[in-house]
């Protein structure tokens, strides 16, 4: 299965004011293994950047003047993540627009709903997590998440550390199984996944029962098979025939 965990930033904060997107970052995740595989540009708004947004991202119109236009990278986008499943947290922001800078392209213009699933993991969160505080910061300090480096949010370092979230919130196979650093530090999934694996292995402690335990266990089995009506799949000559 192909996700691309995707963020933005955007001028302001209300879609339906004219506000724009100015930064896209998208990282892929293939069968819950990061790749190395990642979308990012900066984009010319055409327009002046609200103060409030400024603080959060620090991108200025100056700082963006020569970066591309979303027509520009448009045909790029749409082939990066069509056919995935997008992982966006508050994706209804997010799609909104980026419906929005489709449709300022005219013709057939796609909706991102049309391109992909999207899967979001704010709602998740709080079907996991009601009542509580659900922001990327309260998930990251949740799930011992690192994002200490973050002073400002940006879309790529931001869907790199959605995507340790997420896969750690749902299953924990981010920086556990694949790398030695999360992916919103490392950008990449570990290349030394399998060394890592085998010094873990390594170290494994393995304790065995003493005679007293395995007695006990022997009796708990009993009484299981006799319920059972004589079998105990728990045991290896009932379980290999079951």
């Amino acid at each position: 299965m192909r996700q691309v965990v995707l963020d933005t930033e955007t001028t302001g904060l209300d879609v339906s004011l004219g506000h724009r997107v100015i930064e896209i970052g998208c990282v892929e995740i293939v069968n819950r293994r990061p790749t190395d595989r990642c979308f990012h540009r900066y984009l010319n708004p055409e327009r002046d950047i609200e103060e409030g947004a400024l603080a959060v991202h620090g991108l200025t119109r100056e700082r963006l003047a020569g970066e591309p236009r979303f027509a520009d990278v448009a045909e790029e986008l749409v082939e990066f993540i069509a056919g995935a499943e997008l992982v966006i947290h508050n994706a209804g922001f997010d799609v909104g627009f980026l419906d929005a800078e489709f449709a300022r392209l005219g013709g057939e213009s796609p909706k991102v709903n049309s391109l992909c699933k999207v899967l979001d993991t704010l709602a998740l969160a709080r079907e996991m997590h009601p009542g509580q505080r659900n922001s990327l910061d309260a998930l990251c300090k949740r799930y011992n998440v690192d994002n200490s480096h973050r002073d400002l949010h940006g879309a790529l370092l931001d869907a790199r550390i959605l995507a340790d979230v997420y896969l750690t919130m749902t299953g924990g196979q981010a920086a556990l199984a694949l790398s030695a650093q999360p992916l919103a530090q490392s950008g990449v999934g570990g290349a030394n996944a399998g060394t890592t694996r085998k010094n873990r292995a390594a170290n494994l402690i393995v304790i065995k029962p003493n005679a007293e335990e395995r007695t006990l266990h022997e009796q708990l089995l009993d009484r299981i098979a006799k319920e059972a009506g004589g079998r105990c799949l728990f045991r290896p000559d009932n379980a290999d025939n079951a």
